[in-house]
């Protein structure tokens, strides 16, 4: 029960920490915005998962997301490049070797991400029950 109640206020904090007193929507409505923006889309989060779970390469990343295309995985790799989510290394061997890498500023949000999982596991079991 303490274990609890100390839990809810650690919660209610960090909520008051994020969101302004007073609120401010205009700014809480841009801020999602961004946040859409920047990992939204049919194939950004996919694409950190995979990365997340040890593929680095190209055809890896590509082999392990069913349905994208090798021209969609480029365009976002590139766009997740630019917004410092993905760091792309190229090692100038024989042949020349390309591996992509989450950030650490990507690791920021993998509680979101790990929450959006149990949130979307949680919500195909009510879904289907019904």
């Amino acid at each position: 029960m303490e274990y609890t109640n100390m839990a809810d206020q650690a919660k209610k904090e960090k909520i008051r920490q994020v969101l302004s007193n007073p609120r401010n929507q205009k700014e809480e409505v841009q801020a999602l915005q961004d946040t859409i923006y920047v990992i939204g889309g049919k194939w950004k989060l996919p694409i950190i998962n995979s990365l997340c779970n040890g593929n680095k390469r190209f055809r890896e990343i590509e082999r392990s997301i069913p349905g994208i295309t090798t021209r969609m995985l480029s365009r976002e790799l590139k766009e997740m490049e630019a917004n410092k989510l993905v760091k792309r290394t190229v090692t100038p061997n024989t042949p020349v070797m390309v591996e992509y890498t989450v950030t650490s500023y990507c690791r920021s949000f993998g509680d979101i991400i790990l929450e959006m999982i149990k949130w979307g596991k949680q919500h195909r079991k009510k879904v289907m029950s019904t």
